[in-house]
């Protein structure tokens, strides 16, 4: 028997680690996120895919291929989610988390309570009792933290967002989980018991935590051996998630206290790279577990209303997320993918729902139809995130092209924002004068209005956005583009439209240049001759000539180099400026 119970769990593990090598590398080649992967993994080789034809059929070799026991590798999926919120704890910090506290106990609250209203409300108004009503709610209104912050981060607006909003779900689960306690029939004294208790446990381990964990850190380092360091770093999540867990709270709850203890030390970066790949296996074995509770036999006879069902959470709490965001201030772009990326249900809402049916809260069918509901949410929030993130640039690109011709007049207009742009309008803004950067790239766009630059997002290539960017009023035009032939077709068509309007262009040589004066620019700044007048500049004054003199020459050379460059390109020149007469034709 014990035999048979080996080769068993030899073979369950064998599968898990089979699809942790093979998903992941396949999936990412394909730029496919591996939670589809995962749960796939589950759905195909759990009790309701290749295991039901090697138990009902007999197919004997299906067997190495089947997970066999799934309620053995549940504490391992567990143990996965453990170590994920214990990462979240180390990308924290206690004054961070403070920080946060209006993010947390403000738009998060609001977010889950207005979303759990929102749900029991139609629920009720479809004759559903309270107390159920309630429940499914507020399971339906958690998203999954193991799944979204993979995939947000917690560096972004995004992710900062939905951590913020995450972490008061974690944080409300237990309180949740001994409301079901009260409604089936508990008593009150037990949740009041729970939560002193908690509280008390909690500060325990925080003063403790700076006061052990970093000479015992610095001991583990001393010894040079990874393994001593792993060992009481998985030591560490391991006993306080078991402290919490046994004093009645979440067991998550005390890994994240582990990691922001952690995170208070110099040894943070350290015990993150160290257990990373504990926290990306466990992930794995989560989701196969999830995957293996989809029956896609019997769901096939409710598709429509599973669809249906998931829809419907899917836009209220897209709908709620997004309209609280705006409310608090964030961007459009934030709002809409943040609002679709949490759009899901959890899988916390699958403990939730699993004690709301235990206390009798809600019937068995039910919690069967919303575990599957659940389980297919979380298969599409990889698809999610892609939604969000395009609805994210659609709303942006229509916030950043309203109203370009905002103070145009002597301003000066930058198409492009790369280096080159930044660097003009540092220049721009060092002189006290306005400019206004146009750039292709919605990202990049992006960052650069967050770190307070003057840009909108915008195609220059498109004739009607020049149009409105009121030329004709502009100090002058920079073309920084990386695109020989679109900076040369630009040149032209607007030296016919603003004739006055002086143009200053990159080019990438001398030869380009050339092309670009004939096109019609003002100046033309090839790289290459910068470069080599910098690096002459540099030369004369290391050997210990006057800098005076050094930047005469430079000036002199440089005009010299640019009158040659216009000549080449069949241009009358000022021989004293070195530049192309504006009356001149192109």
């Amino acid at each position: 028997m014990a035999s048979e119970l080996d080769t068993s769990s030899l073979g369950d593990a064998l599968v898990i680690l089979g699809a942790a090598g093979i998903v992941i590398p396949t999936f990412a080649r394909f730029k496919i996120n591996p939670v589809i992967g995962f749960i796939l993994v589950g759905i195909i080789a759990g009790p309701f895919g290749l295991g039901h034809f090697a138990t009902n059929h007999d197919v004997a070799w299906l067997q190495h291929v089947t997970i066999q026991d799934p309620e053995a590798i549940a504490p391992f999926a567990d143990f996965g989610v453990v170590l994920l919120l214990f990462a979240i704890g180390l990308e924290l910090s206690i004054g961070r988390l403070v920080a946060m506290r209006r993010m947390v106990f403000g738009i998060g609250a609001a977010e889950m309570l207005g979303t759990a209203a929102i749900i029991g409300g139609l629920l009720i108004a479809f004759d559903w009792p309270t107390k159920s009503a309630a429940a499914l709610g507020l399971a339906l209104a958690m998203s999954s933290t193991a799944i979204v912050l993979p995939i947000s981060g917690t560096k972004s607006a995004v992710g900062r967002a939905a951590l913020a909003m995450l972490l008061f779900e974690d944080v409300a689960l237990v309180p949740m989980l001994f409301f079901f306690g009260t409604v089936g029939g508990a008593d009150v004294e037990g949740l009041t018991r729970v939560a002193v208790t908690g509280v008390l446990l909690i500060g325990a381990m925080m003063l403790l935590g700076r006061i052990v964990l970093p000479p015992l850190f610095a001991q583990a380092a001393r010894t040079k051996s990874p393994e001593v360091f792993l060992a009481i770093s998985l030591l560490t999540v391991i006993l306080a998630a078991s402290a919490t867990s046994a004093v009645g709270l979440s067991p998550i709850l005390g890994a994240l206290v582990a990691g922001l203890l952690i995170a208070e030390t110099e040894y943070h970066s350290e015990v993150e790279v160290m257990t990373a790949p504990f926290r990306g296996l466990g992930l794995g074995v989560f989701l196969i577990t999830i995957g293996m509770q989809i029956d896609l036999g019997a769901l096939w006879g409710d598709w429509h209303l599973l669809l249906g069902a998931l829809a419907g959470v899917l836009l209220v709490k897209a709908i709620v997320t997004g309209l609280l965001l705006r409310i608090a201030g964030a961007r459009r772009g934030v709002a809409a993918e943040t609002g679709v990326l949490m759009a899901s249900p959890s899988e916390t809402t699958l403990i939730v729902l699993g004690a709301a049916g235990a206390a009798g809260v809600l019937a068995r069918d039910t919690v069967a139809f919303w575990s599957a509901v659940t389980a297919i949410g979380l298969s599409v929030t990889p698809f999610l995130a892609s939604l969000g993130r395009h609805a994210a640039r659609r709303v942006e690109r229509e916030a950043m092209t309203e109203n370009p011709d905002e103070s145009a007049a002597g301003r000066t207009v930058i198409f492009g924002f790369g280096r080159v742009g930044r660097m003009v309008a540092d220049m721009l803004v060092e002189h006290d004068r306005p400019y206004l950067a146009i750039d292709s790239d919605i990202d990049s766009a992006s960052r650069a209005r967050k770190a307070g630059y003057s840009v909108l997002y915008g195609d220059v290539a498109r004739g009607e956005l020049t149009e409105r960017l009121d030329l004709d009023k502009a100090a002058a035009l920079v073309m920084t583009m990386d695109d020989p032939v679109l900076t040369a077709r630009l040149t032209r068509k607007l030296r016919t439209q603003y004739p006055g309007l002086p143009i200053i262009a990159r080019a990438r040589d001398s030869e380009h240049a050339g092309r670009l004066y004939k096109a019609g620019v003002t100046d033309a700044v090839p790289e290459a001759l910068e470069a080599s007048l910098q690096l002459s500049e540099a030369v004369l004054v290391d050997i210990g000539v006057a800098m005076g003199p050094v930047i005469a020459s430079i000036h002199e050379k440089r005009s010299e180099l640019r009158a040659r460059i216009m000549e080449e390109g069949e241009l009358a020149v000022e021989p004293s400026l070195g530049r192309r007469r504006l009356g001149d034709e192109a």
